[in-house]
């Protein structure tokens, strides 16, 4: 199946997770051939308004910078980097870790596992505290 279709599976999963409060982490990595960059780290932002928006660190050889999004953006954002090095995204959620991966040829797939954290990642956790997020 063409990456493109299964990369927007993978993003409704990272939605559902947000919206039922298990959401803990996610990151592009495994870059096609020696790169400066090295892994996107995503995380949740809570906003003083009151929503939230998602803070992309990229990691670099040497340094390390953030950049924020809006959730109607972050995905369009990281679809850029996919092939472009990374072959992989990782969701980490609290009720499994779920892998996207595309190969050589272009083809994408899910490979889902039991889950690396039992809870959600603090900010999810105040989202829902605050009624960010209704469960």
């Amino acid at each position: 199946m063409p990456y493109q279709t299964v990369f927007t599976e993978f993003c409704e999963h990272v939605k559902e997770s947000i919206s039922q409060g298990t959401f803990a982490k996610l990151t592009l990595a495994k870059t096609i051939g020696n790169t400066e960059l090295k892994n996107i780290y995503v995380r949740l932002h809570i906003l003083e308004s009151g929503g939230y928006n998602f803070a992309l660190t990229f990691r670099y050889n040497s340094h390390e910078s953030e950049h924020f999004h809006s959730a109607d953006e972050v995905f369009t954002v990281l679809s850029t980097y996919i092939k472009n090095p990374f072959t992989n995204a990782l969701l980490f959620t609290t009720e499994m870790d779920l892998t996207f991966k595309v190969n050589k040829k272009s083809a994408g797939s899910l490979v889902e596992q039991a889950p690396t954290f039992k809870h959600a990642s603090p900010p999810m956790l105040e989202m829902i505290k605050r009624g960010i997020i209704q469960l």
